[in-house]
């Protein structure tokens, strides 16, 4: 089974780049979504099901601001949009589907960006979905995906050094991934390319993708004891329409 994670950087402007191709091609069991900036009821119901998949939102309560949604071929035993916390859910940064075999968990992490007020934020959301992950852990396996907003090691990203003190590398925020990988949680990626130049996000204004000039940001976490299931993890690089590219991994059913 393939599972992909793109940030689209808006849901109605990916739609006029060839989103339902890409989905027709790729054809995954379930693709994930960040920063949709729709609200589910300003879409038609033909841009929710495409190409037969059933698909969830969750949104942000200001408009134009944040989200995700999953597209799904097959129906869950269970929809969560959110953790239950009023100050993330708000910003529509959490959806979650039980399988029987397993939990997928979308997120949208916040970016550190615009003041302490918002690292601070961050940082608490981080706290929150760890906690939260770690309790879905002890019932089945966990695949959680989406945009961490946060380049893990200096591999990640083209200017470590320049970059040091800026959000998204800061000391404060790489801990949080040493954290989760120390508790077991598998960055997908990692397993099968150790190379670097490997990026999911390029900044628009200064061209940066044509000169591969980016960041790491997205990712696939497995938990270690679903590894076995584990066969493929790969970067789209190639599909445009957003700054973010895919992100990918394939799981044996």
């Amino acid at each position: 089974m393939k599972l992909i994670s793109w940030n689209v950087n808006g849901y109605r402007a990916i739609l006029k780049k060839g989103f339902a191709d890409f989905l027709k091609k790729e054809n995954p069991f379930i693709l994930a979504l960040q920063e949709t900036k729709v609200q589910e009821n300003q879409l038609e119901l033909g841009q929710k099901e495409l190409n037969g998949y059933y698909s969830a939102w969750a949104s942000a309560e200001r408009k134009g601001y944040s989200g995700v949604a999953v597209f799904f071929k097959e129906k869950p035993l269970n929809i969560s949009k959110g953790m239950g916390i009023k100050e993330f859910d708000s910003e529509g940064r959490f959806i979650g589907l039980e399988y029987p075999d397993f939990f997928f968990i979308n997120s949208y992490c916040p970016n550190g960006g615009q003041g302490s007020d918002r690292l601070k934020y961050k940082m608490d959301f981080y706290d929150a979905f760890f906690k939260h992950v770690e309790k879905l852990r002890k019932k089945k396996a966990v695949i959680f995906c989406g945009d961490v907003n946060t380049a893990h090691k200096k591999i990640d990203l083209a200017r470590p050094k320049e970059n040091e003190n800026n959000t998204g590398f800061l000391p404060i925020e790489r801990a949080w991934l040493d954290k989760i990988t120390k508790k077991g949680w598998l960055d997908t990626f990692r397993i099968f390319n150790n190379e670097p130049d490997n990026y999911t996000w390029w900044d628009y204004k200064t061209k940066a993708r044509e000169r591969n000039v980016g960041w790491r940001l997205d990712y696939f976490f497995i938990n270690s004891e679903y590894k076995d299931k584990l066969k493929n993890a790969f970067i789209l690089k190639d599909v445009l329409g957003s700054d973010h590219c895919p992100v990918a991994i394939q799981i044996l059913p």
